[in-house]
């Protein structure tokens, strides 16, 4: 009886702890609300915008697309592109939705059941997350991560992704999580993802190579297929059994998925590798020179590798790769010729060759990285050359399928092997809108960076300098059928006559036979009737930008002149006297499809059109019965074909630049120094080194019917033509008609006399 008074103690102590727990809960809730607002509201950490979590400003890679749509190429700092939701495979999406958020139709960005799990594993991964909550992780990455701050960033992600469900539809949220989220090998998003892994675009996948992706998501380097396909395969079945969990999949189609296994068709677009890596290198130089002084819409300035930018060039993916094929075709032959020369075969070039070899391999030495980083670490000269004479194990250009070979050998061996390979700019083109089609700029984009099509690659330019000589003269009277000279030539700037071809007599000849024979002295008296000064003017206004000196050899084409420039100036003759040039960038478009920038060619009239049929005709000649005879008796092109071709002084350069009456095309050949050659004409003429890839073109050209290209094509003459008796032989001879060969193969070299054949004299 005693103790029944305290009784009512015991219940208000009761009552109390319930009164103090439910307003502990209610100030948590309170609290817990005002910090959802706190942070909705940007007043505890940075909350972006809406706008901003719309656009989020991922690195997006720019893309280069080909005539026919083909991704040529891309400039990123991160491997990623966007695409919409209506470009996805279902297969991606189930898979996705599957594995990392079942119930995401169901849930309004927090999955409460995934929720409670979040509690339980508090600082470890996985487990909680929706698409949602990961999206606003990836657009917004977690500076820290520890085991107090993370209750915080986990609810700075929920109000995030609650924001995003307010604000996008499911489709735009998983249309968002697939454009950023990273998988590896420095790619991003589903669209770069299914390109790199399986060469094919998001809506083309199919079930198990979806299930390879999303299972990458995991972990990009663990699950990665090219990295580690055990492991890879293994969580494709993984995904393979969400799908079946939750009724995307029957058991039979998961198993028949997983009984085989999902072949890779790795297509990382690396800079050196794929087609047209030189195209793609001088395109990324021009769309940065393009863009420097516009800006956005918003006022910044344009970043090609962050941008998103769309490029459509006018490259012929079908083209270029014949251009490639070409290139390597004949040079894989050229070069074991040319290696098999005298002191190129026993390496005796780098102890014969005399001082300016010596100068060569010092300069190339010097300017190697390997020696700068030795320089770097405080080497001494000395030192640094010791250890460029050291033999290491390393990988060197070779003609085989690979490209390279592992070899070991010395850094100063190697820059000795690596000088002495030939190479080779190609470029074709459109000569009637200048849309080029073709652009191989070298022998192999990984070793050798250096174009040889560019503006700014220049290299003597021989005997293809007179046809503009000669349609100059043509355009100001001279007729095809008229007498030239082939005596020396006198010139007020020389002390007595110039005779550049000593020991040779043709006597007077026909102009259209000067050009079809590329006899030098010819092209002198030509060149001495028209005016040094007006010529050189001339050659200026058909867009040779390059520095031409005023001096009598300049109708020899001694001076250096790029293919490109080249390129430029020939379109006049199949395009009706009409100067075209070369452009290769059709239009720039933004992100969103928007038009940044568009292109046309350039067009101005030089000469005439019968002028420009004249020399038609007179080209023709060079391949029907001239230097570029082995056009027709070795390579058996038996179409309307003209050109022209060209060697420069010890066969240092050789050249070829023809056309038929829809193409335009031009190869040079010739090492990047001067000073590697050939010893002889027979090999190192323009018929021989350059002319080859020409032909190998053209052929893989009429063989693809889609291309529209035919041999059937004719010249088409110009209203009111005069031919003043050139007819159709171009310049042929009854002796050449018979069969006759006149230096058919052999062109004259610019200075002096012929090189013998197979010389084999010491190289000084």
């Amino acid at each position: 009886m005693k103790n029944q008074p305290e009784k009512p103690k015991v219940k208000t102590r009761a009552k109390r702890s319930v009164r103090i727990l439910w307003r502990s809960f209610i100030v948590f809730l309170v609290s817990l609300v005002l910090l959802v607002v706190a942070i909705d509201h940007g007043l505890i950490g940075y909350m972006p915008s809406m706008i901003e979590l719309e656009n989020p400003q991922s690195a997006l890679s720019s893309d280069v697309y080909a005539a026919d749509g083909t991704i040529l190429g891309r400039y990123y700092v991160q491997d990623r592109s966007n695409c919409k939701f209506s470009e996805v495979s279902p297969n991606i999406i189930n898979a996705l939705i599957a594995t990392e958020d079942a119930r995401f139709y169901d849930h309004a960005g927090i999955d409460p059941i995934a929720t409670v799990r979040i509690f339980f594993r508090l600082g470890r991964a996985g487990g909680g997350s929706t698409i949602s909550q990961q999206l606003a992780k990836n657009l917004f990455p977690r500076e820290k991560k520890s085991f107090l701050t993370l209750p915080f960033v986990k609810l700075k992600e929920w109000v995030l992704a609650v924001k995003l469900e307010r604000n996008l539809t499911k489709n735009e949220l998983i249309t968002l999580y697939l454009n950023i989220v990273p998988f590896g090998d420095n790619v991003f998003g589903i669209r770069n993802a299914s390109l790199t892994f399986y060469n094919k675009t998001p809506d083309k996948v199919t079930v198990d190579e979806a299930a390879v992706l999303v299972g990458m998501l995991k972990g990009n380097t663990m699950y990665n297929p090219r990295k580690n396909p055990e492991r890879a395969k293994n969580r494709r079945n993984t995904v393979l059994d969400q799908m079946v969990k939750y009724n995307y999949l029957t058991e039979g189609q998961a198993d028949s998925f997983k009984d085989h296994e999902t072949p890779l068709n790795y297509h990382k677009i690396d800079y050196h590798d794929g087609i047209a890596p030189y195209f793609r290198q001088v395109l990324e130089s021009q769309v940065k020179a393009v863009l420097k002084d516009m800006k956005k819409p918003d006022g910044t300035p344009y970043d090609l590798y962050k941008d998103g930018l769309k490029i459509y060039t006018t490259i012929d993916v079908r083209m270029q790769r014949y251009a490639e094929e070409a290139m390597q075709e004949h040079l894989t032959e050229l070069q074991k010729q040319f290696m098999a020369q005298n002191g190129y075969r026993d390496g005796s070039i780098w102890t014969k060759g005399g001082k300016s070899i010596d100068n060569i391999l010092t300069a190339s030495i010097k300017a190697s990285d390997r020696y700068q980083s030795f320089r770097d670490i405080n080497m001494t000269e000395k030192q640094a050359m010791a250890m460029m004479a050291k033999p290491n194990k390393t990988k060197v250009f070779a003609w085989n399928k690979l490209h390279y070979k592992d070899t070991t050998i010395s850094p100063i061996d190697s820059i000795k092997y690596m000088k002495t390979f030939l190479q080779s700019g190609f470029m074709a083109m459109d000569p009637f809108t200048g849309e080029v089609k073709a652009w191989v700029g070298g022998i192999d984009h990984t070793f050798f960076q250096f174009d040889h099509v560019n503006v700014n690659t220049k290299r003597q330019v021989g005997s293809t300098i007179k046809p503009l000589l000669y349609s100059f003269a043509v355009d100001n009277g001279f007729s095809p059928c008229g007498i030239v000279q082939t005596s020396p030539q006198s010139f007020p700037s020389m002390p007595k006559p110039y005779d550049a071809q000593p020991g040779e007599s043709f006597g007077d000849v026909p102009m259209k036979y000067a050009l079809a024979k590329s006899l030098n002295n010819a092209a002198l008296y030509i060149l001495k009737q028209v005016g040094i000064d007006a010529f050189v003017d001339f050659a200026h206004k058909c867009n040779i930008t390059s520095r031409m000196d005023k001096f009598p050899s300049v109708g020899l084409g001694v001076s250096d002149i790029s293919l490109y420039e080249m390129m430029g100036a020939y379109t006049m003759f199949p395009a009706g006297g009409t100067n075209t040039q070369p452009y290769f960038m059709v239009r720039i478009e933004d992100k969103n499809g928007m038009l940044v920038k568009n292109f046309a060619p350039t067009q101005k009239e030089v000469i005439n059109p019968n002028t420009a049929f004249k020399m038609v005709k007179m080209m023709q000649g060079v391949v029907d019965f001239g230097t570029g005879g082995r056009m027709r008796h070795r390579y058996g092109l038996m179409n309307q074909i003209a050109g022209k071709t060209g060697t420069t002084n010890n066969q240092a350069d050789a050249w070829f630049i023809g056309y038929t009456p829809q193409l335009l095309a031009g190869a040079w050949v010739g090492c990047d120094d001067r000073q590697f050659r050939f010893r002889s004409e027979a090999l190192g003429q323009g018929a021989a080194a350059a002319l080859p890839i020409w032909a190998f073109f053209m052929k893989r050209v009429y063989a693809d019917k889609n291309l529209n290209i035919t041999p059937n094509a004719t010249f088409k003459a110009p209203d009111g033509f005069d031919d003043c008796g050139i007819g159709t032989d171009g310049g042929g001879t009854p002796e050449d008609k018979k069969g006759k060969k006149t230096g058919a193969d052999d062109e004259v070299e610019e200075h002096g006399a012929r090189t013998p054949a197979n010389n084999n004299d010491d190289y000084e």
